[in-house]
């Protein structure tokens, strides 16, 4: 903690120029080591430090600041025999600074008021950047409890920060805001002010920018407000977060506790679809999806999608229920194929071209068609199939989602293969031992990569070892 804390001339100054006599005279008459000794221990000297420094052992730095606070209290006892109750009467329900206590017994600032404040039961104010120097207060917890108070009600702005410390009756020069900006505390403050919570850092700073601008926004403009680059990452985010609320069908996100607001409670259709179902069930298809856009507006398309989760099925009539209630799985048909699959007749192989684009490098899932899930027999959602491979750190994994197949793990192969966007990969998917080979697929005279490094590479250089691996 700041040593400088009290009255900005540090807690470890002897005296003022209005000290007591008594109080000068006590402390003088101490040897000049005994002094020293009690110094170095207010500057937080472990007794073995100042031991080692003095040449002597800690037992013996013990005796002597037990005979330097004894000798304090004695003179205290003489002069002011009433010193302890004045001392408890200071007004401190959160702290108060040294030369406070030390006019409440009509004596100038001295670095002894520490062994009185003691003696008298205070304490200094605990906090999680450790005890607050240069401050008493005959309840310890009470400034964390504030602390803490200050932190539920993130993320807040500067102004926020000075009402509440105004409601609270924080005591002037109280260092709230270096507290807060300590390493250990939960919040951090951002180069405009705010004050967000180190684990919801962009929610906190989406919360108070929407806050600031009154109205809704697309997630696109959000994240780039709060400087995040994914806005899917970011809206994903919110939807886990009771204080946003996704307006449909704009596709906005504004606040929950904004009146008026066109908001959902579901996280996507297919929650609205299920608990419609579970509500109504069974349920014919065309009453299901009139009910479903009711209350939240999205397209038949994404709503006939939805129908292939694993919880849902069709009953002997034709209507949709629940699976766990006797429905059957709804069968799909198969999906075209398209140009970058192929599989061979025994259904043994499959193999799939992609080119790269920005997120296969940002490491994210990707978009495939379903004609792979299904040929793979990952007809429901959620399904996948892992296929373990030499050329990744982690498994290839293919996932079959309401909105389609998706392939993830690209990004450690097309980093170290120094691939590009608009380079090609091919995955060759061998069923039977669920293994996975992957390919730079780029014939070198038209390799993007090449076309990089040709232009900033000398000519001699070794030709890069890029092949063709058709599908």
């Amino acid at each position: 903690m700041d040593k400088n804390a009290d009255r900005g001339t540090g807690d470890f100054d002897v005296a003022d120029a209005t000290s007591s006599s008594w109080l000068a005279d006590a402390w003088a008459a101490t040897s000049d080591r005994s002094r020293a000794v009690f110094l170095a221990r207010c500057q937080g000297n472990t007794l073995q430090e100042i031991g080692d420094t003095h040449g002597f052992t800690r037992e013996y730095a013990r005796q002597l600041l037990t005979g330097v606070a004894r000798h304090v209290r004695d003179r205290a006892d003489e002069a002011i025999p009433d010193w302890r109750e004045r001392l408890m009467a200071a007004h401190i329900d959160i702290a108060i600074r040294r030369h406070e206590l030390a006019e409440a017994i009509e004596v100038g600032d001295h670095v002894a008021i520490k062994i009185l404040a003691e003696a008298a039961g205070l304490r200094p104010p605990r906090t999680w950047a450790g005890d607050l120097d240069g401050w008493w207060t005959n309840s310890p917890d009470n400034l964390a409890a504030l602390l803490a108070t200050i932190v539920r009600a993130a993320p807040i702005t500067s102004e926020m920060l000075a009402a509440l410390v105004a409601d609270h009756q924080v005591p002037d020069g109280l260092p709230i805001e270096r507290l807060l900006a300590d390493d250990r505390s939960p919040l951090i403050r951002e180069p405009d002010g705010n004050w967000l919570r180190r684990r919801a850092r962009k929610r906190d700073a989406a919360y108070l920018w929407l806050l600031d601008q009154g109205e809704p926004h697309r997630i696109e403009r959000v994240a780039v407000e709060v400087g995040t680059g994914s806005p899917r990452a970011l809206a994903e985010s919110l939807r886990r977060d009771e204080r946003f609320a996704h307006i449909r069908p704009d596709g906005l996100w504004g606040l929950a506790e904004w009146p008026g607001l066109d908001a959902t409670k579901y996280r996507g259709a297919v929650e609205v679809v299920v608990d419609l179902v579970t509500r109504f069930g069974p349920i014919a298809k065309n009453d299901l999806f009139v009910k479903a856009v009711q209350i939240y507006p999205v397209s038949r398309w994404r709503l006939e999608q939805c129908l292939s989760i694993d919880q849902l099925g069709e009953t002997v009539g034709g209507s949709i229920d629940l699976i766990a209630r006797g429905a059957k799985p709804i069968e799909t048909p198969e999906p075209r194929k398209p140009d970058n699959m192929i599989g061979n007749d025994g259904g043994s192989a499959y193999g799939v071209r992609l080119t790269v684009d920005m997120d296969m490098l940002r490491g994210s899932g990707i978009i495939v068609s379903a004609w792979l899930t299904w040929q793979l027999g990952l007809r429901r959602a959620p399904m996948s199939m892992i296929f373990d491979t030499d050329d990744l750190a982690v498994p290839l994994v293919i996932r079959r989602n309401t909105s389609g197949a998706q392939i993830t793990a690209l990004r450690t192969f097309v980093s170290n293969q120094g691939m590009v966007l608009g380079c090609e990969v091919a995955v060759v998917l061998l069923v039977e031992s669920r293994t996975a080979h992957l390919h730079h697929a780029c014939a070198v005279d038209t390799c993007p990569a090449r076309t990089r490094e040709d232009s900033v590479v000398p000519a001699d250089r070794p030709p890069m070892g890029a092949t063709s691996h058709p599908t």
